[in-house]
């Protein structure tokens, strides 16, 4: 308890904030991920490895050392849409403030607009940014940088209009660009008989943190596809608590709020994940910090003689153990590599009078990453009843 109040300083809490921190945001990334099977597979792989070197499986180790030679290009390759957008996102944390949060007229005008285009069976398809950077999934389009408003909607999703089968981008109180075009998704088991329209706020919802609203022209319902998830609004009133849930996880707020409190906010919505990282961030300190720490323990071993002629019966042994003492890493001291330590005495010299048997490295057995300080005493005796 006094050696965790000693190291309980400054230097050491933030340390553990600025790990926690990193893990948080790779948790919460690797659930939004289209990648996350994959890594999931990744994971388990390298548990097999960590299995098949605790058990000296020697060709699986093999096998995978081999495996995890060329792991980082594969990474790269598989995974670089995702990984940019996790840099991305831990680039962006901190370095500027958050981007300017809608005016509740503007949502309720979304909102009104929305279902009133529902019901006339007109088609929409609206994008709402967060903090991630859009540009390099947006194709084609025209910049308007206008200020929102219910005719200025319902002209762009006119179905007369040259903008109405594109995308409108709406940021905070402005329409910075209608007639985009989306990456479309290839999850047909969400889209199912959904047509392009959806397909396409799906995929960007796949690829950034933005929010999707579609507006079916066949159906008359209003979706909203976020996180990689394509949900039907039951109403106005679910349609606006998830706006209002978008802005605040999404990190939108006035102008001037510092990032700290906006981390803490994101933290308070996900607070599972909090919870997961400040666990794992313990864990790999328990391992790494005082888990690394050498350390000299010293413990009784029972003395085994072998290899005695056939025609000898072993009387007794003096003593019947030693206490060694074995210096190693806390952490594999504590991984039941005591129980690897033992004494072996060969007895085949005892046909030639040899009663007294010195300890030495060559009777001591022991795991390679523990190293044998004393043996005491380091002489054994034993009793042999001749034929």
């Amino acid at each position: 308890m006094n050696s965790l109040l000693e190291w309980l300083q400054l230097p050491n809490l933030i340390d553990l904030a600025v790990v926690a921190t990193l893990l948080w945001i790779a948790i919460s990334w690797l659930q939004t991920s289209r990648a996350r099977l994959a890594l999931m597979g990744v994971a388990a792989l390298a548990g097999l490895y960590a299995l098949a070197q605790e058990f000296s499986l020697e060709l699986t180790t093999l096998l995978f050392q081999g495996f995890f030679a060329f792991f980082a290009l594969v990474l790269v390759v598989v995974f670089q849409e995702d990984l940019r957008r996790l840099f991305e996102g831990i680039a962006l944390w901190g370095l500027r403030r958050g981007k300017p949060r809608p005016a509740p007229d503007s949502m309720r005008l979304l909102v009104r607009t929305s279902y009133l285009l529902a019901q006339q069976r007109i088609g929409a398809l609206v994008v709402l940014p967060g903090r991630e950077p859009l540009e390099r999934h947006l194709e084609g389009g025209v910049h308007l940088d206008g200020r929102v408003s219910e005719e200025l909607l319902e002209s762009i999703f006119d179905p007369s209009s040259a903008g109405h089968d594109g995308a409108l981008v709406l940021r905070a109180n402005t329409v910075v660009r209608f007639g985009v075009h989306l990456p479309l998704s290839t999850q047909w088991d969400q889209l199912g008989q959904r047509g392009t329209r959806h397909a396409a706020a799906l995929g960007l919802a796949e690829r950034s943190d933005a929010l999707c609203v579609a507006v079916s022209e066949e159906r008359g319902v209003v979706s909203v596809a976020r996180r990689g998830q394509l949900r039907e609004m039951s109403g106005p009133e679910e349609f606006s608590a998830e706006l209002e849930s978008f802005a605040r996880s999404a990190g939108l707020s006035k102008p001037g709020r510092p990032g700290l409190p906006r981390l803490l906010l994101r933290m308070g919505t996900r607070w599972r994940e909090a919870v997961l990282a400040l666990l794992l961030t313990l864990a790999l300190w328990y391992v790494a910090v005082p888990g690394a720490a050498l350390q000299r323990v010293t413990f009784p071993v029972d003395v085994a003689i072998e290899n005695l002629p056939e025609d000898y019966a072993l009387e007794s042994v003096t003593p019947l153990a030693v206490l060694v003492t074995v210096e190693g890493r806390r952490r594999d001291l504590h991984l039941g590599n005591r129980g690897k330590v033992s004494v072996r005495i060969d007895a085949f010299l005892a046909r030639l009078g040899r009663r007294t048997f010195e300890i030495g490295p060559d009777e001591l057995d022991h795991p390679p990453e523990l190293e044998v300080i004393d043996v005491e005493p380091s002489k054994i005796r034993i009793s042999i009843e001749q034929p």
